[in-house]
This record gives C-alpha cells, structure tokens and sequence, in this order.
C-alpha cells in the first residue's frame, strides 16, 4: 500500500463586501461559541467535579441553534470543529501537566485572538471555475488566487484572516513524495544574529533583521495608536496599520527562512545544528535580535522539509563550540567581540563562527567520513570529554 502524508496549500480569497461580513459574523460566532464551550466545561468541573467531552458538547449544538437562531447560518460541521478545537486544546494542556512542563490551561479568546474556522468534511470539488472560486458552505462562491496548483484528496478546509486579509487553507492527502538523491554531502551550522547561519564550508547567509529595519516606522504607528480613544474609529485604524506592518515583518523572516531551509536540505544529506535555549536566550539583553532571528522556525522548517526529502537533521549541545579548536581540540575562551579564531595549540586561524559550525558537525556524527553513507540512527548528544 502506498504511503501518503498530509500536505497543506495556502491561496489568497478576495471575497466581497457582503461575504467578507459573513465571514466576519461566522468568526464572531465561532469565538463566542469557544469561549462558552470553555465555560460550561469549567463550570461543569468546578461544580460537579464532571469532566466534558468534545461528545458531549457537540450533542448540545442543536439546542444552541435553538436558543440562538444566529447559528442556523453557520455550518454544522464548522460548529463541530470548534469543539474539537477546544478538546484539542485540553488534551494538550493535560499532556503539559503530565509531563511537568509549564501547562497553561486554555484561555478565553478575544475576537482579535479567533481568525480562524474550519471545514473538516469539504467537497472534492469545493474549488471551481477553474480554479477560480473556492465553495464555501453558508457563505457562497468566493474567489480565490490559485497561484500554485493543488494535488490529493481534499481533507480539510480552513478559512483564515490575516489582518485584512483572507486565506483558504487546502489539506490534501498526497502520497509521500520520494527522497531526494543522495549528495555525501553534510554540513554543520551555526545560528547567529548579524549572520543567521555560518555554515562549515565557510558559508555566510546574512540576516536582514527585518523587524530593525521596520523599527522606526513601527515606534511612528504605535505612538500613533497610543493616542487614539479606545473604542474609537481611528484607533480601529491605527490598529490594522501597526498589524499589518508586523505581519509584513514576519512574512519577510518565514520568506528567509524558506530559502535557506530548501538551500540547507538541497545540498546535504546530514545537517546538524546547535540546541540553543531560545527562551533563555529571550530574557538576556539581546532578546530582541534573537526573537528578530527567528531561529525556532527556521529549525522548524529545516526538519520539516528534511522529513520529505529524506534527509537527517541532529542537534547537539552548544556548549563550547566556539572556544574548542576543531582540529586538535584545545579550549581558547574569546569574548563574544572577539569574531576571529587563533587557536593556541595547533595555530589554526580561522572564522570563529566557521570554527562553532565545524565542531557542531563533528560532534552530530563522529564517524562521517566525506563522500560516505549518511547514518540514519540519531547520534548521541556529546561525549563528556568535549564538552567540558
């Protein structure tokens, strides 16, 4: 039986002005039925010590519908899901609580928090016209920019709001693409801030540090917004203008992390990179250059698109791989201002981000030689003898 494996596709929708208010009345809904959803299984526990099921609640939807006529003009299936989603979120919470970590039990959502419903049974032939129009139920025709064709069976459909703007996410089963050929090729990195990764050919990718370099226009809308009477029209706009602006920003870090990620995967059989404590790292002076980096989703997307490809990603601990020597192992501390690496037993001269990077890819996987086979095992985190 041939593998298959979900994959997502994500269009731009313009609908009109009639549907953008159905699409924003079916969200307002959806986010007051989550919120009293949260209610009732608080209450239900608090005063009756009685756990509730996402069963248990879609059961009661047809007296919701009764008492509140306004969801007759919702899809049943999409009042379903907010269910679901509300389990989701307690099974996740109670697997946190179980594993000891920080829980966070789930919270009520505003309407600036909720941009998103879902429509977990589609039609197969929910996009239409030639691919022009995407169907959504309760709501209509909407058009829809198919910039890339779409592939599989139609698994889900969700419909989400970035700022002012509209999006269909497709879920389709498709079967599992093949691995790509084989390189022998493999590759250590190093994330950093001015360079969001050095790797150990001596390869630099800058970092364009897009949220710096929106800096000064964002202080500009966010004074601006501080002005504003809450409630107001004009800090209504004032609001959009600073979102849309983040949402700028972000959308240049994933653009940059994409290429790199394809880059990385392309090239290499076996990426390794460094373990770093990003929440640590958060709270020190440089918090916003690391949060600026983004190196949680640049991993992300590396181990993803690694996945597919059938490629090998490890990290490894990132303790002393800037002061160890790659060639003879001899410990040199440097300051951080300190960018260049003058080792002291064996003379080696080199970058002291190259030098990180070439330790982080010996210490993923001692046993590569170039040009061999990629271990498929994952390595050891290690030995105590290098680090210290």
């Amino acid at each position: 039986m041939e593998s298959t494996t979900l994959r997502a596709f994500k269009y731009r929708l313009y609908p009109t002005k009639a549907q953008i208010a159905s699409l924003e009345t079916t969200l307002t809904l959806c986010q007051r039925l989550y919120n009293g959803m949260l209610e009732e299984r608080r209450g239900a526990y608090q005063k009756a010590g009685k756990s509730l099921t996402a069963y248990d609640q879609m059961k009661s939807l047809p007296e919701v519908k009764a008492a509140l006529p306004e969801y007759a003009g919702v899809n049943a299936q999409v009042l379903q899901d907010v269910a679901k989603r509300l389990d989701k979120s307690f099974k996740g919470f109670f697997r946190r609580v179980k594993a000891g970590q920080k829980a966070g039990y789930p919270r009520f959502r505003s309407r600036d928090r909720y941009d998103s419903f879902t429509y977990p049974q589609p039609r197969q032939n929910s996009v239409s016209g030639h691919g022009k129009h995407v169907y959504l139920p309760k709501i209509g025709n909407v058009r829809i920019k198919l910039h890339r064709p779409f592939s599989g069976k139609l698994k889900t459909l969700a419909v989400k709001r970035e700022g002012q703007e509209w999006y269909a996410v497709l879920t389709c089963e498709i079967p599992r693409p093949a691995p790509l050929p084989q390189t022998g090729n493999a590759v250590g990195i190093d994330l950093g801030v001015r360079h969001l990764l050095v790797t150990s050919d001596g390869e630099f990718e800058d970092n364009p540090r897009p949220l710096l370099t929106a800096q000064k226009r964002l202080r500009v809308l966010q004074r601006s917004l501080s002005r504003k009477k809450r409630g107001s029209k004009r800090r209504h706009k004032a609001k959009r203008a600073v979102a849309k602006l983040h949402l700028k920003v972000k959308r240049q870090r994933d653009d940059l992390h994409h290429k790199a990620a394809v880059k990385l995967v392309r090239e290499n059989d076996w990426i390794a990179h460094e373990n770093l404590s990003i929440t640590g790292l958060a709270r020190t002076r440089m918090a916003r250059s690391v949060l600026d980096a983004g190196w949680g989703s640049l991993i992300e997307k590396l181990i993803s698109k690694a996945e597919e490809a059938g490629r090998t990603v490890v990290g490894v601990h990132p303790a002393y791989t800037s002061q160890d020597c790659h060639l003879c192992g001899h410990r040199e501390k440097h300051s951080l201002s300190v960018r260049e690496f003058t080792c002291k037993g064996c003379g080696a001269f080199l970058n002291r981000d190259v030098n990180a990077a070439k330790n982080i890819l010996a210490w993923s996987m001692p046993s590569w030689t170039q040009g061999g086979s990629v271990e498929r095992a994952c390595p050891e985190k290690p030995r105590s003898s290098e680090l210290g």
